[in-house]
């Protein structure tokens, strides 16, 4: 553990997941084909207060839902990567970290299915995830939640890097 926290000091930009990340992996579905999910406000909170303390933060996800990306635009959140074949998120992953020159060894990840896989095992990033990712997932990732998707993993990694570079408080 006192390896990752000083990996915590380290952190410049945030990456997430969105299904079973930001949320608790459910997806309700509604007659007109519309699906809608629902975060924890206090993730919401942890990503603004990160955003103000001028970390980045990004999100990528295989999903493509509209109402996930305004929630994202309205917070600030500038790097939105979201739709695309799951087996093509390293993709969009090492075309982000290309395109803005970002070292890994300053990067958090957390994902927490087997279509993260590919970035969590690279051996710079900081791998997270949440307590109730899958088995392959917690077997590689460096820190694991003790919260799960969707009920403040986001905030757990957000607020403990925070409070190691001393930038989280009231």
């Amino acid at each position: 553990m006192a390896a990752t926290q000083e990996r915590f000091t380290k952190i410049k930009t945030f990456i997430f997941d969105v299904d079973g990340v930001l949320t608790d992996g459910s997806v309700n579905l509604l007659a007109s084909g519309e699906r809608f999910r629902t975060v924890h406000i206090r993730d919401t909170y942890a990503i603004e207060q990160a955003l103000k303390a001028g970390f980045r933060v990004a999100i990528l996800s295989s999903s493509n839902a509209d109402g996930v990306r305004n929630w994202l635009t309205n917070m600030g959140v500038k790097d939105i990567f979201m739709g695309g074949p799951s087996d093509q998120k390293v993709n969009a992953y090492l075309g982000y970290i290309a395109r803005d020159g970002l070292n890994e060894s300053e990067v958090l990840y957390m994902g927490d299915d087997l279509p993260d896989y590919k970035i969590l095992s690279r051996s710079d990033v900081l791998s997270t995830c949440p307590s109730d990712a899958v088995s392959e997932i917690k077997g590689i990732c460096q820190y694991i939640s003790p919260n799960a998707g969707g009920h403040c993993a986001v905030r757990d990694v957000i607020e403990q890097v925070m409070k190691a570079q001393g930038k989280w408080g009231v």
